[in-house]
């Protein structure tokens, strides 16, 4: 039997979630956005998907590993299930052009927003509701991965999360 298709709440991390301080890797340096939680948690109770989408070329520059932002990412999560909320899968992309650790290397790295790839594998993934699901980011390039995933997209200029999102979420 097929899920439902559902609408999903994509969230770019640094500057949407949480303020973006450049790099955050450490649980010291992580402050959630204003009405993060409370929005995640809204979306939740409405039944969506939350999709947490993320560039991290701070991997790839070699300022953190990937056990690093795992570690940050549990605590994240943790930190969001103490407020009721949940996120249901996090992508990240650690890939840059000029990555300094080779391995990261990658001249335009496919799930590297503006590209679209790692909202693509959530729809792959999950019984995403393309056309009543929603991109919120704080750059251009969350935009432009959001219009090539076919997702509609909201740029967020900072404030309180919940209060930008209360009319999107029903």
């Amino acid at each position: 039997m097929t899920e439902p298709l559902r609408p999903t709440l994509f969230l770019d991390r640094d500057g949407v979630l949480n303020e973006d301080l450049g790099y955050v890797s450490r649980w010291e340096d992580f402050r959630f956005i204003p009405g993060a939680a409370r929005a995640v948690r809204a979306a939740n109770e409405a039944g969506w998907l939350v999709v947490v989408v993320t560039n991290q070329s701070g991997i790839g520059r070699g300022y953190y590993t990937e056990d690093d932002m795992a570690v940050l990412h549990a605590r994240m999560v943790a930190a969001l299930a103490e407020e009721g909320a949940r996120i249901d899968a996090i992508y990240h992309c650690p890939h840059h052009p000029e990555a300094k650790v080779e391995a990261y290397r990658h001249p335009d790295p496919p799930l590297r927003k503006p590209n679209p790839g790692m909202l693509l594998q959530a729809i792959e993934d999950f019984p995403v509701d393309v056309a009543r699901s929603l991109m919120v980011g704080d750059k251009d390039a969350d935009m432009e991965a959001a219009r090539r995933a076919g997702v509609r997209g909201l740029k967020f200029e900072g404030g309180d999360l919940w209060a930008f999102l209360r009319d999107e979420i029903s």
